[in-house]
């Protein structure tokens, strides 16, 4: 006599499908990154890598180590700036650069495939406001364009920056691509900062600065207008 055939929506089923649903995914997501926002608070990650490095860990091996810790904490939500002005100070304006943007990359892909995997599916019905809708469709028919505009504004910030294009449709290699040369104006005037900040009064220290400001009150500017354009759309 043949055995009974095992129910086909069982027990075991209908919990894969609870916790593998988009909506458990993205408590997930949320969990993790109150968990890791929480554990940055506490640590103070910007301090140790500015003050608390170690003596011993230098050469190649110190870039590496940087840009690994960099990306970890802007995932986490901890401030760009004060991670590109501690790679400047620790590295130099050049190596810090590299170093700082290295870390940007890594940093955004993290979050975007964090974002992707665990939120998009839950987060995309909701898009149903007007100038949300306009905003998905900017950044999911021009991705490049629209997240090198992004990079190239400072104050926004990174990690939600990042996490909100993971909700869109647009592909990695835009992403990545926009991210990485967009982001190196900025990146660079920090590192520049951090390096020449034992003397703020130096021509280097000063332009950097400079900069920084004009490009805020630029990106000021262009968020307002950008704003306007999508209610109106």
């Amino acid at each position: 006599m043949p055995a009974p055939a095992a129910p086909p929506d069982g027990l075991a089923a209908r919990c894969t499908r609870v916790l593998l649903s988009p909506w458990s995914r993205l408590a997930l997501l949320l969990a993790l990154l109150a968990t890791a926002a929480s554990t940055m608070l506490l640590l103070h990650p910007q301090r140790l890598l500015a003050g608390g490095w170690s003596a011993q860990l230098s050469g190649p091996a110190a870039l590496v180590v940087f840009t690994l810790a960099y990306g970890v904490c802007t995932t986490a939500f901890v401030p760009r700036p004060v991670l590109n002005l501690a790679a400047g100070a620790l590295f130099g304006s050049q190596a810090g650069l590299v170093t700082a943007l290295a870390g940007t990359v890594l940093g955004a892909g993290l979050a975007f495939g964090l974002g992707r995997l665990l939120g998009q599916e839950a987060l995309r019905p909701l898009l149903r406001h007007r100038w949300l809708t306009a905003a998905d469709r900017q950044l999911s028919e021009h991705a490049f364009r629209s997240i090198l505009a992004i990079r190239l504004m400072p104050g926004l910030p990174f990690a939600a920056m990042n996490y909100s294009a993971a909700v869109s449709r647009m592909r990695w290699g835009p992403y990545l691509l926009a991210t990485a040369v967009g982001s190196v104006p900025n990146t660079a005037a920090y590192a520049v900062a951090g390096a020449r900040a034992s003397t703020p009064t130096s021509p280097a220290f000063l332009l950097a600065m400079g900069f920084l400001a004009v490009s805020g009150l630029a990106a000021l500017i262009v968020a307002w207008y950008k704003r306007k354009a999508l209610r109106q759309n």
